[in-house]
């Protein structure tokens, strides 16, 4: 698909793993046929870790819109319920132009969102102090069946449901609201990115990612710093918070952020290749 094979009218998502190269084709979008830049990504949503969760540089911010990039503080939770209420004035304002690597947040917007009560602090607390295993253990099956076992915060995140409200996410789901954008609505594009590609490209950021200074925002981070803040998981900042401290080398914290970023990707991937058949799907190189 050519930009100008893309009607100029309608909305644009386009998502793909990380380091796919989705920011540098919407800021070509928007530069081409005007748009606002939407972040659907779950990490760039983050202020401090500009660097290291790839967020738009003040360069390429100036060059078009931007929007949902940075404008929430460190140490808060954000949800994709949060994200969607956050969208939903872009979606009419301007032609959104919505891009990231979050499959949720493309889902709740493209497919619907239930409406599920806020999780009270204290159970939020008491999830934060099971292992991964002990909250998978309490979750039914079709629950499991439709989330990443692998990612903890999507894991607690049912957990979480499940113990406040005393029903399983998965029926929540089945309760859900028409969506805001319908799919059929919009030019959805999915960078579907060959593994070694792709895997270069992750050991290259990175040593790019050195450069721009992301030593320098993890000391500024360091002050402040807890692994349990949400936008810890930013992939590279324990490992980077570690050398400072004297615990890791720049380089075993270099490899294990590569690593990290690449296991990452594969679960983005078949994340896609499960739930976005209907997507454009670009190959690369």
């Amino acid at each position: 698909m050519e930009i100008r094979d893309i009607p100029p009218e309608k909305p644009v998502l386009i998502a793909g793993p990380t380091a796919s190269g989705k920011s540098d084709l919407a800021l070509r979008i928007a530069e081409l046929q005007g748009g606002t830049i939407v972040n659907a990504d779950a990490l760039q949503v983050y202020d401090g870790w500009r660097i290291l969760t790839a967020r738009p540089s003040p360069e390429d911010e100036a060059r078009a819109p931007h929007a949902l990039y940075g404008h929430v503080p460190h140490d808060q939770p954000y949800s994709a319920g949060q994200w969607l209420r956050d969208v939903t004035p872009h979606l009419t304002a301007t032609r959104p132009i919505i891009v990231g690597g979050t499959g949720l947040n493309f889902a709740a917007l493209t497919e619907g969102l239930a409406e599920i009560p806020e999780t009270p602090p204290k159970i939020r607390a008491e999830g934060d102090e099971r292992t991964l295993q002990t909250l998978l253990e309490e979750l039914d099956p079709k629950t499991k069946s439709r989330i990443d076992t692998l990612n903890r915060a999507r894991v607690q995140r049912a957990w979480e449901v499940l113990r406040a409200t005393g029903r399983p996410l998965a029926d929540w789901q089945d309760d859900t609201p028409p969506p805001l954008l319908p799919l059929d609505r919009t030019t959805p594009i999915l960078l579907d990115a060959d593994r070694d590609w792709l895997a270069h490209r992750i050991a290259r950021r990175f040593d790019l990612m050195l450069d721009a200074g992301a030593l320098d925002e993890a000391r500024a981070m360091a002050p402040t710093w807890k692994p349990k803040h949400p936008s810890s998981k930013a992939i590279g900042a324990a490992e980077l918070i570690a050398h400072l401290h004297g615990d890791l080398s720049l380089d075993a914290a270099k490899e294990a952020a590569i690593i990290q970023t690449r296991q990452y990707a594969k679960r983005q991937r078949t994340w896609f290749r499960a739930r976005m058949r209907g997507w454009s799907h670009i190959p690369l190189p």
